[in-house]
């Protein structure tokens, strides 16, 4: 086989790069409505999107936000060096969301294209969410005027981004201190809101972050196995979990919720260090009490080189209603 024939098919070194940056934890998941694997990035913004976010972000011009696909599109060295100074969308988020305001939330993955844009716009375009000192603001400008301004505001956030490359923030920015894994492995005898059944899907929260899993049709024992992500900032509080009934035609009702307690994951993790070093054993535990939602106990081990905890909780504000989750902690050097 010739040289030339036997290359055929080898992805280029950038794309090799951005595939690798891809496979971080917190670029599994899109920068602006947590859906899962994204397989679309702005370039000049250097953060990782789902389909429909690419398509707002596209709408904003490649003034605001050049889109390029991860896995179609030719990538120059400057915007896979651009994407890689960033570091992905945890450090991005770190920056572009270091403000959101009370009562403004994420769009979830099933939000709507307006829910979208305005979300999208005022994170991106009208920078709303930025430091203050990142700002740069003007009167009514033209598309050219606008795309000076954007590049000096580019510039201004590379700089920050190299002068918090080892995550240490600047005031008033979320420094991330690791990323949460939790696996939604299923539910059992969830409530009825339909007439004889349910469409449940299970939203996570922390901080301003929002990721969900799938709706499962007519099941009120679903078994979903899925994986979702959050970026876990240094003052962090309980995660959030809510269990909904998706409607076509109407709000979605709630199924019940309860609170994540993740001190306990979190302290065993940075007590023991890395826990390759060791074998497999319990670290720590989450006591069952009534001020939580525990069933029994959870268990917090070492398996396998990884800090993992099983959850079972009872749903509350509901008449019925459990899950069962797992938890792994991965620290910013994974």
């Amino acid at each position: 086989m010739s040289n030339s024939a036997a290359g055929l098919g080898k992805p280029s070194s950038g794309k090799r790069r951005i595939r690798d940056l891809l496979s971080q934890p917190d670029n599994r998941v899109c920068a602006d409505c947590g859906a899962p694997d994204p397989k679309w990035a702005s370039a000049n913004i250097g953060v990782f999107i789902c389909l429909k976010c690419c398509g707002v972000h596209r709408s904003l011009g490649t003034h605001i936000s050049k889109v390029l696909s991860v896995t179609l599109d030719e990538w120059s060295d400057e915007e896979v060096d651009s994407m890689i100074e960033v570091g992905g969308n945890a450090s991005a988020n770190s920056i572009y969301e270091a403000f959101i305001p009370e009562g403004c939330s994420k769009p979830r993955p099933d939000a709507s294209h307006d829910q979208r844009m305005r979300f999208i716009r005022s994170k991106y375009e009208l920078q709303e969410f930025l430091k203050p000192s990142l700002r740069i603001t003007s009167g009514k400008t033209s598309i050219k005027s606008s795309a000076s301004l954007t590049s000096s505001l580019s510039r201004k956030i590379m700089d920050s981004f190299r002068t918090n490359s080892s995550h240490q923030t600047q005031e008033g920015m979320v420094e991330f201190i690791g990323m949460l894994k939790v696996i939604i492995k299923k539910g059992t005898n969830l409530a009825i809101r339909d007439m004889m059944s349910s469409d449940p899907y299970v939203v996570l929260t922390l901080g301003q972050q929002t990721v969900q899993t799938v709706v499962m049709k007519s099941n009120l024992n679903p078994v979903w196995n899925q994986e979702l992500m959050l970026s876990v900032p240094q003052n962090y509080g309980p995660v959030k979990l809510q269990v909904y009934d998706y409607d076509t035609f109407s709000a979605d009702d709630i199924m019940g919720e309860a609170e994540i307690d993740i001190q306990p994951l979190i302290t065993s993790a940075m007590a023991f260090g890395d826990p390759e070093m060791f074998g497999d054993m319990q670290i720590g535990k989450w006591l069952q009490s009534h001020d939580n939602a525990l069933i029994e106990d959870s268990i917090i081990n070492i398996v396998d080189g990884k800090v993992r905890q099983e959850v079972q909780i009872k749903l509350q504000n509901v008449e019925s209603g459990e899950l069962e989750l797992e938890l792994e902690w991965l620290p910013l050097d994974q």
